[in-house]
């Protein structure tokens, strides 16, 4: 099903970005004393990058929010959040005309993910902090990690 925010839009440094309204995705977040993990989804080689790791996420449509956005690619391309959750930060990150938003949600426990995922998800799995940076992650991931302060 197409949907209004659906398309790629040419920043004025000529750089194509997907989704007319900006985009949005969810890092989960499980805190365990000095033990942090984030939720990372494995693109499939159907989608930009495919094979590396980065957070659900996609186009915004017109009129929603960016947490709304967030929330509704998660549950499109992995199945539904856990019923508890606290939005610890919602960080934007400004393309110049176009922003990628990272909603950050706090979880108290780390759920099984679904089996069934959508064509845009070969893989999740929920990975230590201390062995992110090992995984191939999808560049723009990787950088903001580092400017959230979330890994060294």
């Amino acid at each position: 099903m197409r949907r209004s925010g659906d398309g790629f839009i040419t920043l004025a440094d000529g750089s194509a970005r997907w989704g007319r309204f900006g985009a949005a995705g969810v890092l989960l977040r499980h805190t365990d004393g000095d033990d942090v993990a984030f939720f990372l989804a494995l693109r499939s080689m159907h989608c930009h990058r495919g094979g590396s790791w980065a957070i659900p996420g996609g186009a915004i449509d017109e009129g929603e929010t960016p947490l709304e956005a967030a929330l509704r690619e998660f549950s499109e391309e992995v199945g539904p959040l856990p019923a508890s959750y606290e939005v610890a930060e919602l960080h934007e990150d400004d393309h110049g005309g176009w922003s990628y938003w990272t909603v950050i949600l706090d979880v108290d426990n780390r759920f099984d993910p679904p089996p069934v995922r959508s064509w845009e998800t070969d893989d999740v799995r929920w990975v230590g902090a201390d062995e992110i940076l090992t995984f191939d992650l999808f560049p723009e991931f990787h950088a903001a990690l580092h400017r959230l302060g979330l890994v060294s």
